[in-house]
């Protein structure tokens, strides 16, 4: 990926970055970022050296059909881990297994800790099952990362993207080996990835929202059904008051006549 898309990735988009040395030259590490778009997996891996390996949801491998089998093709190709998000417990489970695999051989384990993209550019509640437990089961450092302006490259549902710069902001490596063996007590996990989307948000500058970013997608989705619901009930009441209206006029239009008729008979 990194001679064949990344480069012309850096060649058109010219992203800035910061940060560049708080990535280790070698051995493993956690790198947690914002996300924004789903340009975000390819621009962080674009500009470092070494290589990255995010873990990807199960449709991006199962999905049938040429396009599916692509893009298929491309994730494999690139290494990405196939998850299955819909198992709930169990696919944490294999998340967490996942990137203690990607750790265990020293490489660089990438991860969204939002659990999806943000649907409004706001950063949103970690979820605290994958990021903590693979960093305090492993020991490995985790450095945050920020994305920024992805979202307005290629928003989501957009096929085109936007020429612009974007830019990347890498904090410094955290250590939570003070909480070696904890990696089950949910208050720590909480502790731990609390402190990472801190982090991530001084790095971006996003405004912080204190809900995971699924229920954001479902309040959007529920604002949306409700929006339209009361657009087609005042379409409804428009139409009511329309014919409502339409049958004053015409008892008005009936009395005029037959006050009408009445004084041409008196006449």
């Amino acid at each position: 990926m990194k001679f064949s898309i990344g480069g012309p990735l850096k060649l058109a988009f010219r992203p800035w970055v910061e940060g560049l040395g708080n990535i280790p030259a070698e051995g493993p590490a956690i790198l947690a970022s914002n996300h924004l778009s789903f340009s975000d997996s390819f621009f962080l891996p674009a500009v470092l050296d070494r290589k990255v390996t995010f873990i990807a949801k199960a449709e991006y491998f199962t999905t049938p059909g040429v396009k599916g089998r692509m893009t298929a093709a491309f994730f494999k190709g690139v290494g990405q881990l196939p998850v299955d998000r819909s198992g709930g417990r169990g696919a944490g489970e294999a998340a967490v297994r996942s990137g203690v695999d990607v750790i265990e051989r020293g490489e660089l384990f990438g991860i969204y800790p939002e659990g999806t993209r943000s649907p409004d550019g706001r950063l949103y509640r970690g979820k605290q099952g994958g990021l903590a437990r693979v960093a305090l089961a492993t020991g490995a450092p985790v450095i945050p990362v920020a994305m920024i302006d992805t979202e307005k490259i290629q928003p989501p549902g957009k096929v085109m993207p936007k020429l612009m710069r974007p830019g990347i902001r890498i904090g410094e490596p955290l250590d939570f080996c003070r909480y070696s063996g904890m990696e089950h007590d949910r208050f720590v996990l909480r502790a731990v990835t609390d402190e990472v989307m801190y982090e991530i948000m001084k790095l971006s500058g996003q405004e912080y929202v204190d809900i995971y970013a699924t229920a954001a997608k479902r309040q959007i989705v529920e604002a949306a059904k409700a929006q339209k619901q009361a657009h087609k009930e005042a379409q409804k009441e428009a139409l009511k008051e329309a014919d409502r209206a339409s049958r004053r006029a015409a008892d008005q239009g009936q009395v005029g006549q037959e006050r009408a008729d009445k004084e041409q008979t008196g006449s």
